[in-house]
């Protein structure tokens, strides 16, 4: 509701006034249009689709000149030209059936929107080159600038998905925080050279500046393209269990779904995660060196040291995988007692019981009550209660 508001207000303000400075204002639009459509190439889940757009917007923001002729242009109108720009460039994605990202605009226009206000009136005014000049003053309060618009927007990002998700604000927000220091400072940097560099040289340095950022992004997903083939082979690893017959089909992707949210909900994040979901997705790949399959694959229901020697064999394969050791060590202490392992495996254990519990993917109300009520019988043990507890509040979400 605020980015409405806030592109009302911008919308109205610029048909009121007119368009001050078109040339500059369509240069700056089919810039972020431009960078827009890059959204095309995206890989899923990027957490900037747009570095190009969102760089043109920060650098229209942070816009002082434009070859030595001072701007006049203001923060409702940089608003109006971003809202503009990004509606320009959702078009083909409208035309493919991807529909626009209405969280990735809301987010454009207050990030870029609170860089306006800060930047513009300043130098509307005349303050900014009274009190500060061109000298080391300017330059750290373009920094101080830019590191501001950057926690705004991994605030207003982890608030939109903690809207979307549930899940707890402040391991989001710590995520948030340290994408920043990837893609985030390019975006920031880029936006703030750009906007110095069209100042003196025109608005030609625009496509030369932008050569940087389409480098770093070309780069970055490419790595994460590398990771995502990583992950889709350790989740090929885990389905060996289901086409062999071990365990119940979709079994593992279940336990990987249920341990992610349970580490959200706890806290984890980032790198915490990545371990946490490989080791959900491996961890009853011990279960191919039996010779006899457990009955539908719930190794919860067995004796413990049964549970254990299938935890060390499973732990053992992993080893031979090439996937970090550190998986390999929540695969192998997955049965021990809570109080002795990692915060990871109590997670995957607790999830994979509840998993075999509750009957897989056809658990209604009934059964995952059941299943959780078993659960708590078994914390003096074999489950930490604070896991437990954290796997009913994301029960609640999902099944209510």
């Amino acid at each position: 509701m605020a980015a409405v508001a806030v592109t009302v207000a911008a919308l109205t303000w610029v048909v009121a006034h007119g368009v001050a400075q078109p040339g500059n204002a369509l240069a700056f639009g089919v810039f972020i249009a431009v960078g827009e459509l890059a959204r095309w190439w995206a890989v899923p889940g990027e957490r900037e689709p747009a570095p190009l757009g969102a760089a043109g917007a920060l650098a229209y923001a942070l816009l002082g000149e434009c070859a030595g002729e001072p701007t006049g242009h203001g923060a409702f109108q940089v608003v109006a030209v971003v809202v503009a720009g990004a509606l320009v460039g959702a078009v083909p994605h409208v035309a493919r059936g991807q529909g626009p990202a209405l969280d990735h605009v809301a987010r454009r226009v207050l990030t870029v929107g609170f860089a306006a206000v800060c930047f513009q009136p300043l130098h509307v005014s005349g303050e900014l080159d009274l009190r500060l000049g061109q000298g080391p003053g300017y330059a750290l309060f373009l920094l101080v600038l830019l590191v501001l618009t950057a926690l705004c927007d991994a605030v207003l990002a982890a608030a939109l998905l903690r809207a979307r998700t549930g899940h707890p604000f402040r391991p989001l927000l710590r995520d948030e925080l340290r994408a920043l220091l990837g893609i985030g400072s390019a975006v920031c940097a880029t936006g703030a050279v750009m906007a110095l560099a069209v100042a003196v040289a025109g608005l030609w340095a625009l496509p030369v500046f932008c050569i940087p950022l389409l480098l770093t992004q070309l780069s970055f997903r490419r790595y994460a393209a590398v990771r995502a083939t990583y992950r889709q082979t350790i989740a090929s690893l885990a389905r060996a269990t289901e086409v062999a017959g071990y365990t119940r089909p979709g079994h593992a992707h279940r336990v990987a779904a249920l341990s992610m949210a349970v580490g959200r909900e706890m806290g984890l994040c980032g790198p915490d995660l990545t371990l946490l979901e490989h080791a959900a997705l491996m961890h009853d790949i011990g279960q191919l060196s039996l010779v006899d399959p457990v009955p539908e694959g719930a190794t919860s229901s067995l004796p413990a040291a049964e549970q254990r020697r299938i935890a060390l064999l499973g732990g053992a394969v992993v080893r031979q995988t090439g996937v970090p050791a550190a998986v390999a060590v929540v695969v192998e202490q997955q049965a021990d007692p809570y109080r002795d392992q990692p915060l990871a495996a109590r997670i995957v254990r607790v999830a994979n019981a509840y998993d075999d519990l509750a009957g897989g993917s056809g658990a209604g109300a009934g059964g995952a009550l059941t299943a959780l009520e078993r659960l708590r019988l078994g914390t003096g043990c074999d489950y930490q209660p604070e896991v437990v507890e954290a796997l009913a509040r994301v029960l609640k979400r999902v099944l209510v």
